[in-house]
């Protein structure tokens, strides 16, 4: 005879639908979730704040992003000498001063420029640069030391730090998985690619009931699993001392209430910007209509991949910057018309730039520095930092770019001059922030 006390996938989906979640039949297991919220100060119902206050949006352009082809150093002889077949022509650029100027796919960061919306930061990077994408990245999401690992990401600490009590979409990654930069002891935040997808319903085929994660999988309730595990015979417990399946059951109520609220925000919030046709267009898109639609988020976070141009450069760089700009283009008109536009600071960054030399391939390698992109009506417009030298001597031993600029410096900025928290609690100790705010 079957354990009354053990429940199967079956019987956990049938509670965890939650159909009725918020009528006036609170389920039993409330009381013990409540208890274990007022512990650790987190709960799937909280009051919803910071739908009026300020959004930082991440954008990581994944791959490592050729910088001295998107910031063009174009009257430099040592640029010239470095890249015979890559260098940019005058033709090819938007000229912001009598030393640099921009690829000219990128028309519409020229527009914030010359309205005094976007910061442009030289020779961005960190001691001991790692060429590894995968170790690069995750030394750029965690803010740690190229010597160091870091188990939460930057942001995922400043959740910690200043977001608890918040509502589970406190921070929107918009993607099929979550980012190493919101990992954090008390995780908060969501992961989406379709509205659509990030929802619990039902099977209408007859086959029993599923749940639809937020990546857009199905678990599916097949029949009770050969071993005849079960739910609540999961061993251990979690970090909030509920129960194995009161923490499901809690998380599954965060999902469902933060489904439908995105589900009927995305319904009802119309964009105007004219986003290109591609992956990045339609993330930011999406990410215009959450903010339209008054989300308590304070944090987006989007990748735009591809820049990994060790071939055929030219082509490819041409068509991920014209998307890049595009979308930031349309993205900047939809804040405008919503009046959101001064609450947003949108900052890109890559794990890497390229060497200053092209290869053999048309393309150019993994190397260090890199320009760094912020915007926003309360960003100060102009140049920071030091550009970094070309000549041969001003490079490292493997001929990248020397940082000037610690990216843990930018991310002070945006912490204690955007977000209003104190940056070295988060950071792990103090850094200068940069005064782009």
């Amino acid at each position: 005879m079957r354990n009354p006390t053990f429940y199967t996938r079956r019987t956990f989906l049938k509670r965890a639908a939650l159909g009725g979640a918020l009528c006036s039949s609170v389920p039993s297991f409330l009381s013990s979730t409540f208890r274990a919220m007022a512990a650790d100060q987190r709960g799937p119902l909280q009051v919803e704040t910071g739908s009026n206050g300020r959004i930082f949006v991440l954008l990581q352009l994944a791959g490592g992003n050729d910088g001295l082809n998107t910031l063009v150093p174009f009257d430099n002889d040592h640029y010239h000498r470095a890249r015979p077949s890559l260098r940019l022509k005058k033709s090819q650029l938007i000229e912001l001063n009598p030393e640099f100027a921009l690829h000219n796919a990128l028309s519409g960061f020229k527009e914030l420029y010359d309205a005094g919306n976007l910061s442009i930061i030289h020779g961005v990077g960190y001691p001991n640069p790692n060429r590894s994408h995968f170790r690069s990245t995750e030394i750029w999401h965690t803010a740690c030391d190229a010597n160091k690992v870091e188990k939460y990401g930057w942001l995922g600490r400043y959740f910690d730090h200043s977001c608890k009590g918040s509502d589970p979409t406190v921070g929107i990654n918009i993607g099929r998985q979550t980012p190493q930069v919101f990992a954090a002891k008390n995780p908060l935040g969501i992961s989406l690619d379709n509205p659509e997808n990030y929802k619990i319903r039902k099977n209408h085929q007859g086959a029993g009931e599923k749940v639809m994660s937020m990546n857009g999988e199905m678990l599916s309730d097949d029949n009770d699993s050969p071993e005849g595990e079960t739910i609540s015979a999961i061993g251990g417990s979690s970090k909030s001392g509920l129960a194995p399946l009161d923490f499901l059951e809690r998380t599954t109520l965060d999902a469902q209430v933060s489904s439908e609220k995105i589900l009927a925000v995305t319904r009802k919030t119309r964009v105007e910007g004219n986003y290109p046709n591609s992956s990045l267009g339609r993330s930011m898109k999406l990410a215009a209509q959450l903010i339209g639609g008054n989300l308590p988020t304070r944090v987006y976070y989007l990748s735009q991949g591809g820049y990994d141009t060790h071939t055929n450069q030219p082509g490819a760089h041409q068509r991920l910057l014209s998307d890049l700009s595009g979308s930031i283009q349309a993205f900047v008109q939809d804040m405008k018309a919503q009046k959101n536009f001064e609450r947003v600071v949108l900052m890109t960054f890559s794990e890497f730039g390229r060497r200053t030399a092209e290869n053999a391939n048309t393309g150019t390698d993994h190397g260090a520095a890199a320009p760094l992109f912020i915007l926003g009506s309360k960003v100060k417009g102009g140049f920071l930092g030091k550009p970094p030298g070309l000549a041969p001597a001003d490079l490292t031993p493997g001929g990248d770019l020397k940082y000037g600029v610690d990216f843990r410096s930018v991310y002070a900025g945006i912490l204690d001059r955007w977000l209003e928290v104190p940056s070295a609690p988060i950071l792990g100790r103090k850094f200068e922030p940069l005064n782009f705010i």
